[in-house]
């Protein structure tokens, strides 16, 4: 391969991601998700986004259907995040 070639499929490999960006991007604001990236290793993705986005009823009670946690565990642990 030379110079030539790898500038090219360097910018055809860049296309390609931002293509899928927006896929992505379009994907989620029409089912009106929020990408999580990286939520802490113990928490369930859709718990931690509950909890950042304010939801703290409803994160408690996702935790506690997902864990068993009793009310004050889960509380608790909502509100660590």
């Amino acid at each position: 391969m030379n110079a030539t070639h790898d500038y090219q499929l360097i910018q055809q490999l860049q296309a390609r991601v931002a293509k899928l960006e927006r896929t992505v991007e379009f994907l989620l604001t029409k089912l009106e998700l929020e990408y999580v990236d990286n939520p802490p290793n113990n928490v369930d993705p859709e718990v931690f986004r509950l909890a950042r986005a304010g939801k703290t009823m409803d994160a408690i009670k996702l935790y506690r259907e997902k864990t068993g946690a009793d009310l004050l565990t889960a509380k608790n642990f909502i509100e660590s995040l």
